[in-house]
């Protein structure tokens, strides 16, 4: 695994190393399921808007947006603003890349 990977992959494993930032990514997985429906935006163009997923975590705004800054900075999601929202998606590519970089460096 080279410096850059071992880099990476520290950063994924902090991320994950939160029960709340894994129950993010899980809803996220499947939006419609877990998070009913929302006014603006659709699960799977835009992603999921922060205050959508704060009403499920039952988190402030500032503490959800903290969570998914780590995620987001792990590269574990992708974001998109439009107007004055925020919406993530999870990134399954990055996901896979890591996992495939994980299972090769164990």
């Amino acid at each position: 695994m080279s410096k850059t990977e071992r880099a990476v992959s520290e950063e994924v494993f902090r991320a994950l190393a939160s029960a709340t930032r894994l129950d993010i990514l899980h809803w996220l997985k499947d939006p419609a399921r877990n998070f009913g429906h929302q006014e603006i935006g659709d699960f799977d163009v835009e992603g999921v808007c922060v205050s959508v997923i704060q009403e499920r975590t039952g988190l402030s705004q500032p503490a959800v947006s903290a969570h998914l800054k780590i995620l987001y900075q792990a590269k574990l999601l992708t974001r998109q603003k439009i107007g004055h929202w925020h919406f993530y998606k999870r990134d399954d590519e990055e996901i896979k890349r890591f996992l495939d970089t994980l299972a090769e460096a164990l």
